[in-house]
């Protein structure tokens, strides 16, 4: 199996055991950081391993490789197709042609209000209180505000993802992802690892941008955010 098949029970089964909280079959990040959740396979065992993990009206996000079908016990709260892409292209990490590109910040627990707010308007994903402990994130300020950010959210061998692109909708147009997404990948590149991302099937806007990065669509994966009833 490839580590990207099941990239969200990869990620907790290695690189991020520290993060993660497994009962049976289940894993699941731990509430702070992620509601990322996943099992070894979507049998009735996996979801009875997921109930132990989440609780009474409890709500978690799992990838599956065909769409949701309902399931006594959970309530689909939303669903979505993403595309799985991976980083193929050597030359799409060129120096910035930007004209006085912005100062690139490294984020910490201090802007971790500002990130969860950002995340909040902007919706590239589920970011949390402790989400940005996952990996390196980076970000841009206007009138000391973040206005745009970008890091590094599961990891497996050989991989890791880049997450959270965001861009506050009064300052798009700037090419901050770009420069954003670059400066994560650059990082990712230099500890020999490969960039990954998950996107909208329905974000054209977006899987333009990643395809001009550098980045080819691997496989489709199903998001559903069920709730334990």
């Amino acid at each position: 199996m490839h580590p990207l098949d099941n990239v969200i029970w990869e990620a907790l089964s290695t690189r991020q055991t520290a993060f993660a909280a497994s009962f049976g079959q289940g894993r699941r990040f731990v509430v702070e950081v992620s509601s990322l959740a996943a099992f070894r396979e979507a049998s009735p065992e996996g979801y009875q391993s997921l109930e132990g993990l989440v609780g009474s009206r409890g709500t978690i996000r799992i990838f599956l490789e065909s769409p949701y079908e309902d399931r006594r016990g959970w309530t689909l709260v939303a669903r979505a197709p993403l595309v799985q892409m991976v980083w193929e292209n050597g030359h799409a990490l060129n120096p910035s042609t930007v004209r006085s590109p912005p100062e690139i910040v490294e984020l910490n627990l201090t802007h971790s209000p500002e990130m969860i707010e950002l995340a909040a308007l902007t919706k590239p994903g589920p970011f949390d209180k402790r989400t940005h402990e996952l990996g390196r994130y980076v970000g841009i300020f206007r009138e000391e505000k973040l206005v745009a950010m970008s890091g590094e959210r599961l990891k497996v061998p050989g991989y890791t993802e880049v997450s959270a692109v965001c861009t506050h909708p009064e300052h798009t147009g700037h090419g901050y992802a770009r420069l954003l997404m670059t400066d994560v990948m650059r990082g990712i590149r230099r500890r020999g690892e490969i960039p990954f991302l998950h996107v909208r099937e329905d974000n054209g806007r977006a899987i333009e941008l990643y395809e001009r990065l550098g980045f080819r669509r691997r496989v489709v994966r199903h998001l559903a955010v069920i709730r334990k009833d």
